[in-house]
């Protein structure tokens, strides 16, 4: 695979692959989070100047949009997305290009998408495809639903299909996964209120123990998936922050826990939300407090849809060989607001090996994630073909969904 991965990148001039490697650090450096990457947002446009390529950006809080004409520009486009956003948080890589700013790391691999875009600008603008290709850098993939700005900012405007890649340590560099039907999760984020008496530590028959209440919850939270529902319908239901009490040898009055929950099928979905409801009804009757739960609708799963999927692949299998372009048996139960673009038009998201074969495999939004910087690369070369074959197939692809 090494050598193989070394092939793919020989065919891209050194200067190129300097560039990269140059702006990948940079932006990996400075991270900023959802809907404030300004500085990411002007070292991107200045790229796509330098290359002559115009872009339009209206500021904070906004996607940057670059179109490349092509050789005819009056057919529709194919779109290509990066994400510019980062996470909350201190990164621990101890990288020489680490981040400069305290409480954000780049430790989904953004950084990593925004430079193969820009790599496969250079390579577009050099040698024009058929048709446009529009460049959509996208805000706030991580805690905003980005995309939904993106499209009001014009991202799909003209365009007939729109691919996006995000690496991962769950394959080594030199693949690309592409999966037909679910790729990703429905996410829904909920929050639970109790309400409670509170009193001394001393005295507990006098209160009632908001703390007490929320870990009864926690544990019997968990049964909703392990007793309810068909072990054959993958769901999580996590409680990821509690919050309350002010002090040792007080009882805490009030209690607040956030969860999240991921499903794959709608009436599983409808079962978890029902089910959260009335445990919280009867917890609160069982322990004589007031529960209160909010729901919050997450990002709906991310459905590749067959043309772009068999696009996708005839590109992935020009670039790194059919033994390569892997199918993963089951979906992931993370979620990716790239499906607000597929609720528009057709779109497929792909997976770029990213885990250098000596590395041990880290997960996404660890603190100590990183990238091997070949797939730099492979991500360039990759979406530089989609773009040519995507327009050689703009037939079956702008035929609606």
């Amino acid at each position: 695979m090494d050598t193989q991965v070394q092939d793919i990148l020989d065919q891209i001039d050194d200067t190129l692959r300097a560039r990269l490697l140059t702006l990948r650090r940079w932006l990996h450096q400075h991270p900023e989070l959802s809907f404030h990457e300004v500085e990411t947002a002007i070292r991107i446009s200045d790229e796509l100047e330098h290359l002559g390529i115009p872009t339009s950006y209206e500021g904070e809080g906004h996607a940057l949009i670059a179109r490349i004409d092509g050789r005819d520009p009056t057919r529709q486009a194919i779109a290509l997305r990066a994400e510019m956003d980062a996470l909350p948080g201190d990164e621990t890589t101890g990288a020489p290009y680490a981040s400069v700013y305290p409480g954000r790391m780049h430790a989904c691999g953004h950084g990593a998408h925004m430079a193969m875009l820009i790599g496969a600008a250079s390579l577009l603008n050099e040698n024009p495809p058929p048709g446009p290709v529009q460049l959509v850098f996208q805000p706030a993939e991580e805690l905003g639903g980005g995309a939904r700005i993106a499209i009001e900012d014009g991202a799909l405007d003209d365009v007939a299909a729109i691919f996006a890649g995000h690496v991962t340590h769950e394959y080594e560099t030199g693949k690309i996964m592409i999966r037909d039907g679910p790729v990703t999760a429905q996410s829904d984020r909920f929050t639970v209120r109790v309400r409670g008496k509170g009193g001394h530590g001393a005295r507990p028959h006098e209160a009632v123990d908001a703390v007490v209440i929320s870990g009864f919850l926690i544990a019997a939270l968990q049964t909703l998936v392990s007793r309810e529902i068909n072990p054959l319908h993958p769901s999580v239901v996590t409680i990821g922050k509690v919050s309350a009490g002010s002090a040792a040898n007080v009882i805490a009055e009030q209690a607040e826990m956030y969860g999240s929950i991921r499903t794959l099928n709608n009436e599983v979905r409808a079962n978890i939300h029902k089910g959260l409801k009335r445990m919280i009804a009867a917890t609160a009757e069982l322990h004589s407090a007031e529960i209160n739960i909010d729901i919050e609708e997450g990002y709906p799963p991310v459905i590749n849809e067959p043309v772009t999927v068999s696009v996708a692949r005839e590109a992935a299998a020009d670039i790194v060989g059919e033994s390569a372009v892997v199918a993963a048996e089951f979906p992931s139960m993370g979620s990716e607001d790239f499906s607000y673009y597929q609720e528009k038009v057709r779109g497929c998201f792909v997976r770029f090996g990213a885990r250098h074969p000596d590395w041990e495999p880290i997960p996404l939004h660890s603190p100590a994630f990183d990238v091997d910087e070949r797939v730099l690369g492979i991500g360039t070369r990759f979406f530089d073909r989609l773009a040519r074959v995507g327009h050689a197939h703009m037939n079956r692809l702008s035929n609606g969904l």
